[in-house]
Protein backbone atom coordinates (compact mmCIF):
# COMPACT_ATOMS: atom_id res chain seq x y z
CA UNK A 1 0.00 0.00 0.00
CA UNK A 2 2.91 2.49 1.06
CA UNK A 3 4.00 1.81 -2.54
CA UNK A 4 1.06 2.69 -4.24
CA UNK A 5 0.27 5.75 -2.10
CA UNK A 6 4.22 7.01 -2.79
CA UNK A 7 3.48 6.07 -6.60
CA UNK A 8 0.60 8.59 -6.59
CA UNK A 9 2.37 10.98 -4.54
CA UNK A 10 4.93 11.24 -7.76
CA UNK A 11 1.99 10.88 -10.58
CA UNK A 12 0.61 13.85 -9.07
CA UNK A 13 3.60 15.84 -8.98
CA UNK A 14 4.71 14.91 -12.47
CA UNK A 15 1.02 16.23 -13.78
CA UNK A 16 0.86 19.27 -11.63
CA UNK A 17 4.11 21.41 -12.86
CA UNK A 18 3.18 21.81 -16.44
CA UNK A 19 1.17 24.92 -18.27
CA UNK A 20 -2.44 24.53 -18.73
CA UNK A 21 -4.99 26.66 -19.57
CA UNK A 22 -7.85 27.48 -17.51
CA UNK A 23 -10.23 29.72 -19.65
CA UNK A 24 -12.02 28.63 -22.07
CA UNK A 25 -12.56 25.53 -20.22
CA UNK A 26 -10.60 22.99 -22.15
CA UNK A 27 -11.77 18.92 -22.62
CA UNK A 28 -12.80 17.81 -19.11
CA UNK A 29 -10.32 20.21 -17.24
CA UNK A 30 -9.88 19.60 -13.03
CA UNK A 31 -9.04 23.41 -12.87
CA UNK A 32 -11.09 25.11 -15.62
CA UNK A 33 -13.38 28.14 -15.45
CA UNK A 34 -16.93 27.59 -16.30
CA UNK A 35 -16.79 24.37 -17.70
CA UNK A 36 -19.57 22.63 -18.93
CA UNK A 37 -20.48 18.93 -17.89
CA UNK A 38 -18.29 15.85 -18.95
CA UNK A 39 -19.62 13.90 -21.24
CA UNK A 40 -21.22 10.39 -20.05
CA UNK A 41 -18.77 7.86 -20.06
CA UNK A 42 -15.56 10.48 -19.58
CA UNK A 43 -14.10 11.24 -16.28
CA UNK A 44 -12.24 14.75 -15.09
CA UNK A 45 -8.82 14.78 -16.20
CA UNK A 46 -6.10 15.66 -14.34
CA UNK A 47 -3.05 15.58 -16.50
CA UNK A 48 -4.25 18.22 -18.36
CA UNK A 49 -1.07 20.34 -17.60
CA UNK A 50 1.22 17.28 -19.05
CA UNK A 51 2.71 16.98 -22.36
CA UNK A 52 0.92 14.62 -25.28
CA UNK A 53 2.44 11.33 -24.92
CA UNK A 54 4.32 10.34 -28.13
CA UNK A 55 1.62 8.71 -29.76
CA UNK A 56 -1.07 10.31 -27.73
CA UNK A 57 -3.75 11.85 -30.25
CA UNK A 58 -3.88 15.61 -30.26
CA UNK A 59 -6.39 17.23 -27.82
CA UNK A 60 -5.61 14.38 -25.41
CA UNK A 61 -9.57 13.43 -25.62
CA UNK A 62 -11.37 13.41 -28.78
CA UNK A 63 -15.03 13.66 -27.66
CA UNK A 64 -16.51 16.90 -26.74
CA UNK A 65 -18.04 18.43 -24.35
CA UNK A 66 -22.41 18.78 -25.30
CA UNK A 67 -21.91 22.33 -25.03
CA UNK A 68 -19.13 24.96 -25.95
CA UNK A 69 -16.71 26.53 -23.60
CA UNK A 70 -17.20 29.91 -24.98
CA UNK A 71 -19.36 31.54 -27.78
CA UNK A 72 -16.73 33.50 -29.91
CA UNK A 73 -17.50 36.04 -32.78
CA UNK A 74 -15.13 37.07 -35.62
CA UNK A 75 -12.89 39.75 -35.26
CA UNK A 76 -13.78 39.50 -31.38
CA UNK A 77 -10.89 40.35 -28.50
CA UNK A 78 -11.12 37.15 -26.52
CA UNK A 79 -8.62 36.29 -23.69
CA UNK A 80 -6.99 33.07 -23.12
CA UNK A 81 -5.86 32.30 -19.23
CA UNK A 82 -3.21 30.21 -18.02
CA UNK A 83 -3.16 27.71 -14.48
CA UNK A 84 -0.47 29.04 -12.43
CA UNK A 85 2.19 26.44 -12.62
CA UNK A 86 6.16 26.50 -11.42
CA UNK A 87 7.11 24.64 -14.73
CA UNK A 88 7.33 27.20 -17.34
CA UNK A 89 10.49 25.92 -18.96
CA UNK A 90 11.75 29.32 -19.82
CA UNK A 91 9.31 30.13 -22.48
CA UNK A 92 8.92 28.68 -25.77
CA UNK A 93 7.12 28.65 -29.13
CA UNK A 94 3.22 28.99 -28.19
CA UNK A 95 0.08 29.07 -30.99
CA UNK A 96 -3.62 29.43 -30.64
CA UNK A 97 -5.53 27.78 -33.44
CA UNK A 98 -9.19 26.47 -34.42
CA UNK A 99 -10.30 23.63 -35.99
CA UNK A 100 -13.23 23.25 -37.77
CA UNK A 101 -12.71 19.09 -38.84
CA UNK A 102 -13.12 18.20 -35.50
CA UNK A 103 -9.81 18.38 -34.37
CA UNK A 104 -8.08 16.87 -37.29
CA UNK A 105 -6.67 20.16 -38.82
CA UNK A 106 -6.00 23.59 -37.25
CA UNK A 107 -5.49 26.95 -38.24
CA UNK A 108 -3.49 29.53 -36.17
CA UNK A 109 -5.22 32.38 -35.28
CA UNK A 110 -2.59 33.78 -32.96
CA UNK A 111 0.69 32.88 -31.58
CA UNK A 112 3.87 34.03 -29.03
CA UNK A 113 6.88 32.82 -30.48
CA UNK A 114 10.02 32.41 -28.59
CA UNK A 115 8.69 34.38 -25.20
CA UNK A 116 5.48 32.66 -24.66
CA UNK A 117 4.86 33.09 -20.91
CA UNK A 118 7.68 35.56 -20.72
CA UNK A 119 7.93 37.87 -23.20
CA UNK A 120 11.69 38.15 -23.16
CA UNK A 121 14.51 35.19 -22.76
CA UNK A 122 14.27 33.99 -19.62
CA UNK A 123 15.98 31.06 -17.68
CA UNK A 124 13.17 31.35 -14.61
CA UNK A 125 10.54 28.50 -14.36
CA UNK A 126 7.98 30.70 -13.00
CA UNK A 127 5.57 32.03 -15.92
CA UNK A 128 5.32 36.05 -15.96
CA UNK A 129 2.56 35.72 -18.28
CA UNK A 130 -0.51 34.10 -17.09
CA UNK A 131 -2.92 35.20 -19.85
CA UNK A 132 -3.11 36.61 -23.35
CA UNK A 133 -5.58 38.83 -24.74
CA UNK A 134 -5.64 39.36 -29.26
CA UNK A 135 -8.24 40.15 -31.86
CA UNK A 136 -9.59 36.69 -33.76
CA UNK A 137 -9.52 37.16 -37.19
CA UNK A 138 -12.73 38.80 -38.97
CA UNK A 139 -12.78 36.56 -41.56
CA UNK A 140 -13.91 33.49 -39.89
CA UNK A 141 -16.51 31.37 -41.08
CA UNK A 142 -19.06 30.20 -38.57
CA UNK A 143 -19.75 26.85 -36.40
CA UNK A 144 -21.57 25.92 -33.69
CA UNK A 145 -18.52 22.93 -32.71
CA UNK A 146 -15.59 24.39 -33.68
CA UNK A 147 -12.21 23.70 -31.88
CA UNK A 148 -9.65 25.71 -30.34
CA UNK A 149 -6.53 24.36 -29.25
CA UNK A 150 -3.29 26.25 -27.02
CA UNK A 151 0.09 24.29 -28.50
CA UNK A 152 3.74 25.08 -26.81
CA UNK A 153 7.12 23.82 -28.13
CA UNK A 154 8.99 24.44 -24.60
CA UNK A 155 12.62 26.26 -24.68
CA UNK A 156 13.96 24.32 -21.76
CA UNK A 157 13.80 20.86 -20.36
CA UNK A 158 13.17 17.27 -22.15
CA UNK A 159 11.50 18.31 -25.84
CA UNK A 160 8.20 17.66 -25.43
CA UNK A 161 4.47 18.96 -27.00
CA UNK A 162 1.63 20.35 -25.27
CA UNK A 163 -2.08 21.10 -26.55
CA UNK A 164 -4.83 21.97 -24.68
CA UNK A 165 -8.40 21.62 -26.44
CA UNK A 166 -11.63 23.46 -25.91
CA UNK A 167 -14.69 23.52 -27.67
CA UNK A 168 -16.64 26.49 -28.88
CA UNK A 169 -19.40 28.37 -31.06
CA UNK A 170 -17.61 30.68 -33.79
CA UNK A 171 -20.40 33.35 -34.86
CA UNK A 172 -18.53 34.27 -38.55
CA UNK A 173 -19.12 35.97 -41.28
CA UNK A 174 -17.23 34.86 -44.20
CA UNK A 175 -17.25 31.30 -45.72
CA UNK A 176 -13.96 30.25 -45.19
CA UNK A 177 -10.83 30.97 -43.91
CA UNK A 178 -6.76 31.16 -44.75
CA UNK A 179 -4.19 30.91 -42.73
CA UNK A 180 -1.49 29.06 -41.65
CA UNK A 181 -1.48 25.51 -40.38
CA UNK A 182 -0.34 24.99 -36.29
CA UNK A 183 2.91 23.77 -36.04
CA UNK A 184 3.71 20.26 -34.68
CA UNK A 185 6.76 19.18 -33.37
CA UNK A 186 8.44 16.65 -30.84
CA UNK A 187 5.88 14.61 -31.22
CA UNK A 188 6.04 11.10 -33.33
CA UNK A 189 5.83 11.21 -36.70
CA UNK A 190 6.88 14.88 -36.64
CA UNK A 191 10.11 16.61 -36.75
CA UNK A 192 12.08 17.39 -33.39
CA UNK A 193 12.78 21.24 -32.58
CA UNK A 194 16.10 20.74 -30.16
CA UNK A 195 16.30 22.53 -26.81
CA UNK A 196 17.14 26.23 -27.18
CA UNK A 197 20.27 26.89 -24.91
CA UNK A 198 19.42 30.92 -25.10
CA UNK A 199 19.32 30.82 -28.39
CA UNK A 200 15.48 31.28 -29.22
CA UNK A 201 15.21 31.50 -32.70
CA UNK A 202 15.69 27.54 -32.36
CA UNK A 203 13.04 25.85 -34.67
CA UNK A 204 11.48 28.97 -35.76
CA UNK A 205 11.31 27.78 -39.66
CA UNK A 206 8.72 25.28 -39.07
CA UNK A 207 7.01 28.23 -37.50
CA UNK A 208 7.51 30.39 -40.02
CA UNK A 209 7.31 27.53 -42.99
CA UNK A 210 4.71 26.44 -41.95
CA UNK A 211 1.52 25.31 -44.77
CA UNK A 212 -1.11 27.63 -45.57
CA UNK A 213 -4.88 25.99 -45.05
CA UNK A 214 -8.17 27.11 -45.80
CA UNK A 215 -11.32 25.87 -43.39
CA UNK A 216 -14.56 26.19 -43.61
CA UNK A 217 -17.73 26.64 -41.57
CA UNK A 218 -19.20 22.96 -40.19
CA UNK A 219 -22.07 24.60 -38.22
CA UNK A 220 -25.11 26.90 -37.83
CA UNK A 221 -23.85 29.75 -35.08
CA UNK A 222 -24.04 32.16 -37.94
CA UNK A 223 -25.03 36.01 -36.90
CA UNK A 224 -23.62 38.18 -39.37
CA UNK A 225 -22.74 41.57 -38.30
CA UNK A 226 -23.88 43.19 -41.39
CA UNK A 227 -27.69 44.58 -41.57
CA UNK A 228 -29.62 42.08 -44.08
CA UNK A 229 -31.36 43.12 -47.03
CA UNK A 230 -33.71 45.92 -46.47
CA UNK A 231 -36.93 45.20 -48.68
CA UNK A 232 -37.95 46.51 -51.60
CA UNK A 233 -41.09 48.85 -51.66
CA UNK A 234 -42.79 47.43 -54.21
CA UNK A 235 -44.55 49.58 -56.86
CA UNK A 236 -47.86 49.66 -57.30
CA UNK A 237 -49.36 47.43 -61.18
CA UNK A 238 -46.12 47.31 -62.02
CA UNK A 239 -46.13 50.81 -63.39
CA UNK A 240 -44.09 51.82 -66.31
CA UNK A 241 -42.75 55.34 -66.44
CA UNK A 242 -43.31 57.17 -69.28
CA UNK A 243 -40.40 57.86 -71.36
CA UNK A 244 -40.94 61.74 -71.43
CA UNK A 245 -43.52 63.88 -69.58
CA UNK A 246 -45.67 65.81 -71.27
CA UNK A 247 -44.36 68.74 -69.47
CA UNK A 248 -40.58 67.72 -69.66
CA UNK A 249 -39.74 67.24 -73.46
CA UNK A 250 -36.50 64.88 -73.93
CA UNK A 251 -33.71 67.77 -74.32
CA UNK A 252 -30.01 68.44 -74.03
CA UNK A 253 -29.15 70.66 -71.53
CA UNK A 254 -25.06 71.29 -72.75
CA UNK A 255 -23.18 73.54 -70.00
CA UNK A 256 -20.43 74.53 -72.85
CA UNK A 257 -21.29 75.16 -75.90
CA UNK A 258 -22.10 72.46 -78.12
CA UNK A 259 -20.28 72.44 -82.14
CA UNK A 260 -20.69 68.80 -82.79
CA UNK A 261 -24.25 66.96 -83.91
CA UNK A 262 -26.17 65.80 -80.57
CA UNK A 263 -27.83 62.61 -80.50
CA UNK A 264 -30.71 61.26 -78.46
CA UNK A 265 -29.43 57.69 -77.22
CA UNK A 266 -31.99 54.95 -77.47
CA UNK A 267 -34.71 54.33 -74.89
CA UNK A 268 -35.09 51.44 -72.93
CA UNK A 269 -38.02 50.71 -70.63
CA UNK A 270 -37.97 48.81 -67.67
CA UNK A 271 -40.79 47.03 -66.00
CA UNK A 272 -40.27 46.32 -61.97
CA UNK A 273 -41.61 43.26 -60.47
CA UNK A 274 -41.36 42.82 -56.84
CA UNK A 275 -41.67 39.29 -55.03
CA UNK A 276 -42.96 38.74 -51.77
CA UNK A 277 -39.78 37.93 -50.74
CA UNK A 278 -37.11 41.00 -49.25
CA UNK A 279 -35.33 40.59 -52.28
CA UNK A 280 -36.62 42.26 -55.68
CA UNK A 281 -36.77 40.57 -59.13
CA UNK A 282 -36.05 43.16 -61.70
CA UNK A 283 -37.49 42.41 -65.42
CA UNK A 284 -36.20 44.10 -67.98
CA UNK A 285 -38.75 44.58 -71.17
CA UNK A 286 -37.69 43.31 -74.53
CA UNK A 287 -38.30 46.41 -76.58
CA UNK A 288 -37.24 47.61 -80.37
CA UNK A 289 -34.89 50.10 -80.19
CA UNK A 290 -35.94 53.42 -80.94
CA UNK A 291 -34.21 55.31 -83.64
CA UNK A 292 -31.95 58.38 -82.72
CA UNK A 293 -33.63 61.51 -83.21
CA UNK A 294 -30.40 63.45 -84.21
CA UNK A 295 -30.57 68.08 -84.31
CA UNK A 296 -27.53 70.06 -85.33
CA UNK A 297 -27.21 73.49 -83.03
CA UNK A 298 -25.16 76.52 -83.69
CA UNK A 299 -22.36 77.12 -81.80
CA UNK A 300 -24.41 79.75 -79.70
CA UNK A 301 -27.76 78.14 -80.02
CA UNK A 302 -30.17 76.86 -76.84
CA UNK A 303 -31.25 73.69 -77.59
CA UNK A 304 -33.25 73.53 -74.96
CA UNK A 305 -35.83 75.83 -76.96
CA UNK A 306 -34.42 75.16 -80.67
CA UNK A 307 -34.08 71.63 -81.22
CA UNK A 308 -34.67 71.05 -85.49
CA UNK A 309 -37.68 68.71 -85.56
CA UNK A 310 -37.08 65.54 -88.17
CA UNK A 311 -40.78 65.10 -88.46
CA UNK A 312 -43.56 67.25 -88.40
CA UNK A 313 -45.08 67.46 -84.56
CA UNK A 314 -48.41 67.56 -85.36
CA UNK A 315 -48.41 64.13 -85.90
CA UNK A 316 -48.36 63.26 -82.57
CA UNK A 317 -47.66 65.13 -78.77
CA UNK A 318 -44.52 64.77 -77.56
CA UNK A 319 -45.17 62.21 -74.53
CA UNK A 320 -48.11 60.62 -75.13
CA UNK A 321 -48.70 57.12 -74.74
CA UNK A 322 -50.84 54.47 -76.63
CA UNK A 323 -51.48 50.80 -75.25
CA UNK A 324 -51.73 48.35 -77.75
CA UNK A 325 -52.82 45.01 -76.71
CA UNK A 326 -49.87 43.80 -74.75
CA UNK A 327 -47.51 46.75 -75.67
CA UNK A 328 -47.51 50.26 -75.96
CA UNK A 329 -45.52 53.17 -78.09
CA UNK A 330 -44.86 56.84 -77.57
CA UNK A 331 -44.82 59.64 -79.18
CA UNK A 332 -41.19 61.61 -79.14
CA UNK A 333 -40.71 64.81 -81.20
CA UNK A 334 -43.94 64.22 -83.10
CA UNK A 335 -42.39 60.42 -84.20
CA UNK A 336 -44.51 57.10 -82.69
CA UNK A 337 -41.57 54.65 -81.62
CA UNK A 338 -42.16 50.84 -82.51
CA UNK A 339 -44.55 48.89 -80.68
CA UNK A 340 -42.76 48.39 -76.86
CA UNK A 341 -43.95 44.90 -74.80
CA UNK A 342 -45.08 44.51 -71.51
CA UNK A 343 -43.52 41.52 -69.46
CA UNK A 344 -44.91 38.33 -70.63
CA UNK A 345 -48.54 37.45 -69.41
CA UNK A 346 -49.51 41.43 -68.72
CA UNK A 347 -51.75 43.81 -70.38
CA UNK A 348 -50.69 47.33 -71.01
CA UNK A 349 -53.34 49.64 -69.16
CA UNK A 350 -53.32 53.53 -69.60
CA UNK A 351 -54.67 56.48 -67.36
CA UNK A 352 -53.91 59.12 -68.80
CA UNK A 353 -52.87 60.37 -72.41
CA UNK A 354 -49.26 59.84 -70.87
CA UNK A 355 -49.07 57.73 -68.21
CA UNK A 356 -49.71 53.60 -68.73
CA UNK A 357 -48.60 50.75 -67.03
CA UNK A 358 -48.40 47.18 -67.33
CA UNK A 359 -50.69 44.92 -65.30
CA UNK A 360 -52.07 40.95 -64.75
Amino acid sequence: MLFKISTLALLVASVAGHMSIVSPCPRYAAHGIDCPAVPAGESIDYSLSSPLGENEVLCKHTTPYATPSATWSAGQSVTVSFRDEPAAHSGGHCQFSLSYDGGNTFVVVHEELKYCFFGSAETSNNAKILSYTFNLPTQLPSSDNAVFAWSWVNASGNREFYMNCADVAIKGNAASYTGKQMTIANHAGYPTIGEFNGDYTTGLEHYTGASVITVTGSGAAADYSSAPIAPIAPIAHNAVRPIVEATAPVVVEPEVEVEAPVVVAPVVVASVEVATSSIAEVQYLSVAPVVPIVYTTSVAQDVTTAPIQTTDPSSCTHGDMVCNGSGYTVCVWGVWTSLLNCAAGTTCRQTTPSVIYCDY
